[in-house]
């Protein structure tokens, strides 16, 4: 590691208090300006953007793989073998519920934007990251194999309404910056939370019609459900963008609380349209991402993914919501899923816990299916009240400039890594 070890050490070894008490959203890097008022100032220095060293540890804070997840070990209703609610085994720096795991990460900086995404890790790559150490290389190399350019320039993000607020013009990815944006998926995210509901017989209701979410009769007639068990489509539909984001919302803490340990300026930020970002606007001259959208029953835009990239489980990436479905299964306990004996996991003898899981029906699948199916075809969209992908929040980086601090703040402004930073790391 030679002159990489140093830095990476003293941040393995800044107290956690620390950072959580020091957090603080401090805006202004070198290269930028604030044109009038009084804190008017203009820095002396050039933007200087993050090293690739600096932005891997960020990346790495969001997304890095820690090891394994230990998973939901039990379900009462399946006695003698291992619950299966568990989406992806792979241990993260950030909470997912039920590990459904569809979070990943965007970013950009000056010479292009970013994906990373290790949502499904390959099992031989887990075995290597079994290990809870503070291995920063290990980490840090381990997100970069799963990183790849989207574009060769920096997001083409206009620094004008209805792109960004205006308190957040001056600076919302500046020059020098690098603008983090994670993202999550919600149609595998309602997936996971149906499967926790259907596994124990629930009901699904549309508490607009009072009816059935679909032709469930014959999945009450074998006993699959119980009509006794209501939930409603609302309670879904919320549950599965409130749980997405505060998964997004944690990863981008996770980014705030390692750039007060390296002594990065910056903030969490939500002020930017995700429309602009996502790529909704190509009549206007404004690329963003590039993603695919589709106009919803009331003529609503709706991000359904990133062709080749980060697919949503819903058309036009599948025909139906019934083939998604099928997707969604064979992702836990098809050839490599989560529950497919024959790959690793956290325990000493992972094929003999696996192998107590029981596959999915075909006709919980199909329930599953018919469930979609209906959203998809009231909505025009799955899931239907939300996006298909969800991008609510965005981490901003810098490198603070801190004679802006010194002339218009009072003594402590910020932290003794940022007055040491250049020496640290640069």
């Amino acid at each position: 590691m030679d002159d990489r070890d140093q830095p990476l050490r003293d941040l393995f070894e800044y107290p956690l208090m620390k950072s959580l008490f020091g957090r603080r959203s401090r805006r202004f890097g070198r290269g930028m300006n604030i044109p009038s008022g009084p804190l008017a100032y203009e820095s002396r220095h050039e933007p200087m953007p993050l090293s690739r060293l600096e932005e891997s540890v960020l990346v790495a804070a969001a997304t890095g793989v820690s090891g394994w997840s230990f998973g939901v070990p039990f379900g009462p209703l399946q006695p003698d073998s291992h619950a299966d609610f568990t989406g992806r085994f792979a241990g993260r720096t950030y909470p997912t519920a039920a590990g459904i795991g569809t979070p990943a990460l965007f970013y950009t900086d000056d010479q292009g934007c970013y994906f990373t995404n290790n949502r499904d890790i390959a099992p031989t790559r887990m075995r290597e990251l079994r290990r809870i150490d503070d291995d920063a290389e290990r980490i840090i190399a381990a997100t970069n194999e799963v990183t790849k350019r989207v574009r060769d320039q920096r997001l083409d993000l206009p620094p004008t309404p209805p792109h960004v607020l205006p308190p957040n013009m001056w600076m919302a990815n500046a020059e020098g910056s690098t603008l983090f944006m994670p993202v999550g998926d919600a149609s595998e995210q309602f997936f996971g939370l149906l499967t926790l509901a259907l596994r124990h017989g629930a009901m699904i209701v549309d508490e607009e019609t009072g009816r059935s979410a679909g032709n469930l009769g014959p999945f009450l007639r074998s006993g699959l459900i119980d009509e006794e068990k209501v939930v409603t489509l609302g309670e879904f539909q919320r549950d599965t963008y409130e749980t997405n984001c505060m998964e997004l919302a944690m990863m981008g803490h996770n980014i705030m609380l390692t750039m007060q340990a390296m002594g990065l300026g910056g903030l969490f930020l939500a002020g930017i349209n995700r429309w602009s970002v996502m790529g909704a606007y190509p009549e206007d001259g404004i690329e963003g991402l590039g993603f695919r959208f589709v106009e919803d029953h009331q003529g609503n835009l709706d991000p359904v993914g990133l062709d080749g990239i980060y697919e949503g489980l819903c058309p036009p990436y599948f025909d139906d919501m019934y083939e998604a479905a099928r997707a969604f299964a064979d992702r836990r306990h098809g050839p490599g899923g989560a529950y497919d004996p024959n790959t690793p996991g956290p325990w000493k003898n992972s094929a003999a816990v696996k192998e107590t899981v029981e596959p999915f029906s075909d006709e919980f699948v199909d329930c599953l299916g018919e469930v979609a199916q209906y959203i998809y075809e009231k909505y025009g969209k799955f899931p239907g009240t939300t996006t298909t992908i969800v991008m609510p929040c965005y981490v901003q980086a810098v490198h603070i400039d801190t004679d802006f601090y010194d002339e218009h703040y009072d003594e402590g402004a910020y932290l003794s890594t940022h007055a040491e930073h250049m020496e640290r790391w640069h």
